[in-house]
């Protein structure tokens, strides 16, 4: 893209320990006019503390939504357009899927599919107007709105009891990749970022770790579940201990991510954080040979052991 001019770029989900809020500063310190958003506007006070505007924004209310679209609108030029959209806004949830409930299930696709298809509805006007000026083609001809939906390295690769939020991120994936090609024609690019290993809140945040989750304690494996034998190694896999404290930081993350976003030609996919790039590599593997990698890698085999001598005895 390599842009000559000031851009706006609305973010959502910047709360403090996320990677939005990192790609907020990022952008702000490359000079851009960044819209950080939250759903609770009071975790937004780091940011603003910072000279970046902030906004409510709760990503699954038709209103809230409809409220920022006028907020941003009011707040620009009558020729001026949005220039870039991070759908970053995510929830997470863990359980193996045969025990997940529907309603915590629906829930989930709700802010990680339906609202990212919301926002980005809402959006579309503005960012068309960053298309043209008036009804001429921009001076700049490199620079092209980008709609970007941060899905998760876990739209390809499979992870045990993670299937539910897998899911949502593989479903987002697949209508990035369709609205890059339906939006083409009017001059939007739309990118896939695809995320690994960043150390951020995402795991403590979970339903299974949230201490406001389940009335209090989290949300453990169900008494009648298949897998109460293995209870306990079950349990240290949801809990997906080890994992908050790996990865890069979030700082580093939001660098490399902004430098491609505002380079030259950001591509229609974007693999960042701790083993993205083995994480790709990992797709030409054979399926066989790749869950059997994973099994290990998570502790899945040893379910397993225990799951078949609890059957046997």
């Amino acid at each position: 893209m390599s842009p000559t001019e000031k851009l706006t770029i609305l973010i959502t989900g910047c709360s403090p320990g996320g990677m939005g809020a990192a790609l907020a500063v990022a952008f702000h310190s490359a000079g851009h006019h960044v819209y950080a958003t939250a759903r609770n506007p009071s975790k937004l006070s780091p940011l603003a503390e910072q000279s970046i505007q902030t906004l409510t924004l709760d990503v699954t209310s038709s209103t809230s939504i409809a409220s920022a679209v006028s907020a941003v609108t009011a707040s620009l030029a009558p020729t001026k357009g949005l220039d870039i959209l991070i759908n970053n806004a995510a929830g997470n949830y863990t359980m193996p899927v045969v025990d997940a409930t529907l309603p915590a299930a629906r829930e989930l696709f709700d802010v990680n599919v339906w609202a990212q298809l919301a926002v980005t509805q809402a959006f579309l006007p503005l960012l068309l107007r960053s298309t043209t000026t008036g009804t001429s083609p921009k001076p700049d001809a490199d620079f092209q709105p980008l709609i970007v939906n941060h899905t998760s390295v876990g739209s390809k690769a499979a992870l045990p009891f993670q299937g539910i939020y897998n899911a949502s991120k593989a479903a987002l994936a697949m209508l990035t990749t369709t609205m890059r090609m339906e939006l083409a024609p009017f001059g939007i690019r739309v990118v896939d970022l695809k995320t690994a290993g960043v150390k951020t809140n995402i795991i403590a945040n979970s339903n299974f770790n949230s201490a406001a989750a389940a009335g209090g304690g989290g949300e453990r494996l169900p008494a009648g579940s298949i897998f109460a034998p293995a209870r306990e190694v079950v349990e240290r896999i949801m809990s997906q201990e080890g994992l908050a404290d790996r990865g890069i930081t979030p700082e580093q993350w939001a660098g490399e991510v902004a430098g491609v976003l505002l380079g030259r030609n950001p591509p229609g996919e974007i693999w960042k954080g701790e083993s993205a790039l083995v994480a790709r590599m990992a797709m030409a593997i054979p399926c066989g040979l790749a869950e059997s990698v994973v099994k290990k890698m998570t502790g899945l085999d040893e379910v397993e052991e225990v799951i078949r001598k609890a059957r046997l005895g």
